[in-house]
C-alpha cells in the first residue's frame, strides 16, 4: 500500500496517532517490510509538512526544528521561485548543522534582502558570512553559495539534473538530492544520517552503510513517489530523534 493511500485511509477511521508533544518512538517488529514501516510511521506521527518555508505560517507537527513554515499534507510546494531558491539556500545550509542554525541564517538573509541568486551573487563575502554565521562553516558555505546561485541562474528557470548538481562546488549526493525532491518536486530519494541509523537500528541494513547502498535499497522497497519520498525522509527524521531521545538506540 502506498504512503499517499495509507492517509486516505487514515481518513476514514479512528486515528491512533500519538499526540505530536508525546516524543514516544513507534515500535514495530525488526524487518518489517519497509513500505509497511513507512506507512505505520505516518499513522503514527502524521504528515510532516516538509521543506519548512519563511514566508508560510503553517505549524510545526513535531516539537522540535522551527515552530512555523511547515505545510503538513499540501505538496504544492514550493509555489515560486523565490520559495524554490529559499529551500535550495536551506538544502545547502544544513550541511552538518540543526534546523534552527539554517532558520537563523535564512531569516538574515531575507532581511538584507539577500536571498535571491542575483543578491548572493554580488553581496560582499563580509556580508554573506555576517548573515549565515550561525549555520556554522560559514566561510566555506559563503562560497557554496554563491557557487550554487551562480548556476541557478544559468538555468534560466531549468531543472538541474542530479549530475549537475553534483557538478557545482560545495553540493553532495544528499544536498543535491534534497533539491530536487523538495525544491522541483523531482522523484528523488533523499537519505541522511538519521535514515541510516534507523535502517540499521531495525535491522534492514548492515553497517556500515553508506549514502549510495542506503538510497538505492529505499528506492527498491519503497513505492516511487514525490509525496511518498518527501514523507518518509521527513518521518525518519522524527523516528530517529524520538529514538535517541527515548534512548533506543
Amino acid at each position: 500500500m502506498s504512503i499517499a493511500r495509507t492517509k486516505a485511509r487514515q481518513n476514514q477511521r479512528p486515528s491512533r496517532s500519538l499526540p505530536p508533544d508525546a516524543r514516544v518512538p513507534l515500535v514495530v517488529a525488526r524487518r518489517t517490510p519497509l513500505e509497511a514501516f513507512a506507512c505505520a510511521l505516518l499513522a503514527a506521527y502524521g504528515p510532516q509538512g516538509w521543506w519548512p518555508l519563511l514566508s508560510h505560517s503553517g505549524s510545526n507537527p513535531t516539537s522540535t526544528g522551527r515552530l512555523t513554515g511547515y505545510h503538513p499534507g499540501d505538496y504544492n510546494y514550493p509555489r515560486s521561485d523565490a520559495e524554490r531558491f529559499e529551500i535550495c539556500v536551506g538544502a545547502i545550509l544544513t550541511q552538518n548543522t540543526a534546523w534552527t542554525n539554517v532558520e537563523r541564517a535564512l531569516s538574515l538573509l531575507a532581511q538584507g534582502r539577500l536571498l535571491a541568486p542575483a543578491k548572493i551573487v554580488s553581496a560582499a563575502d563580509r556580508v554573506l558570512e555576517t548573515a549565515i554565521r550561525s549555520s556554522g562553516y560559514f566561510r566555506a558555505k559563503t562560497k557554496k553559495l554563491r557557487a550554487f546561485a551562480q548556476f541557478y541562474l544559468g538555468l534560466a528557470g531549468g531543472i538541474p539534473s542530479r549530475e549537475m548538481l553534483l557538478g557545482v562546488w560545495g553540493i553532495g549526493p544528499e544536498t543535491a538530492d534534497s533539491i530536487r525532491l523538495y525544491a522541483y518536486g523531482e522523484q528523488e530519494m533523499v537519505v541522511d544520517a538519521y535514515t541510516v541509523r534507523v535502517l540499521c537500528h531495525d535491522g534492514y541494513c548492515r553497517e556500515p552503510l553508506d549514502y549510495a547502498r542506503a538510497k538505492r535499497y529505499c528506492e527498491d522497497h519503497l513505492p516511487r513517489s514525490v509525496k511518498g519520498y518527501q514523507e518518509f525522509h521527513a518521518l525518519m527524521v522524527e523516528h530517529a530523534k524520538r529514538l535517541s531521545a527515548a534512548g533506543m538506540r
